[in-house]
């Protein structure tokens, strides 16, 4: 923080919640403002991810694996068990979207793991940035981005397996009957079925991501009361780590669960 405030609890809370924001025209604080700190994040973490990614099977071999291209090898061996014991249809492109989608989500929620006031000493006294958040799962943008591609992936499926006509007449005509009294009501029941899947989609993982933060905070706000406290919260800080690697795991496979469901829906016929 700047030099001269007064550390508070709310000050503390707020400093590392604060997003580095940049409008896109208009004035500042408007509705086309960019996440400088998100956007930045999330560009290194998918060239690293990937790239890892890349060169592992670039480098891989038909003989005895190294342990590196075994791990990757078992984690896409899971991945497209799960895709095969959901997905029926043909599109081969759902096994890559899921993996995709878990490693993303799961290195975007990793970054919650870095020790929230040593990197804010670095971004500001490296970097001279004195906001810069770093978790882009916990900005409600990321999780509602992520989301909505999904959603975009579900309806292009529905159209692509049925038709534009058979989609829309899915949309009139199910689940309660074809009969034109009912197209309101179908309607209306598709609508509500529609907008909440990217809402619960996105809202879980960037509640649970938001959540871990606070947490995080509130448990460095015990280096304030002096020694005894900082160590206290460096215990309770190793613990709530230890537990949230479950959180950070389950949370990206959640979210790729889901992605594979709602393509999986996208091919049924009502």
């Amino acid at each position: 923080m700047a030099a001269g405030t007064e550390l508070t609890p709310t000050s503390y809370i707020g400093h590392h919640l604060t997003f580095l924001a940049k409008p896109v025209g208009g004035s500042e604080g408007g509705f086309w403002t960019l996440h400088v700190d998100t956007f930045v994040t999330s560009l290194i973490l998918g060239a690293l991810c990937f790239g890892f990614l890349w060169l592992v099977t670039r480098k891989a071999t038909s003989g005895v694996p190294s342990k590196t291209q075994a791990f990757v090898e078992l984690s896409i061996d899971f991945i497209n068990d799960q895709v095969k014991g959901i997905y029926q249809g043909p599109s081969k492109l759902v096994a890559p979207i899921a993996l995709t989608t878990f490693v993303l989500v799961l290195f975007m929620n990793a970054m919650d793991f870095l020790p929230i006031d040593i990197m804010a000493w670095i971004y500001e006294h490296v970097f001279h940035l004195e906001n810069w958040r770093t978790v882009p799962t916990a900005d409600i943008n990321t999780t509602f981005a992520l989301a909505l591609s999904v959603f975009a992936m579900m309806i292009f499926y529905s159209i692509k397996v049925k038709g534009l006509g058979g989609w829309v007449h899915e949309l009139f005509c199910a689940p309660f009957g074809s009969n034109p009294l009912l197209w309101p009501f179908n309607l209306l029941f598709n609508a509500v079925e529609y907008v909440s899947k990217p809402l619960s989609h996105s809202l879980r993982l960037y509640g649970n991501m938001y959540a871990g933060e606070i947490i995080f905070m509130l448990l460095g706000m015990w280096a304030a009361t002096g020694l005894v406290g900082t160590l206290f919260g460096a215990v309770l800080n190793l613990g709530w780590a230890i537990f949230h690697i479950l959180i950070v795991v389950l949370q990206a496979y959640i979210f790729m669960m889901l992605t594979i469901v709602y393509i999986a829906m996208a091919h049924e016929h009502h």
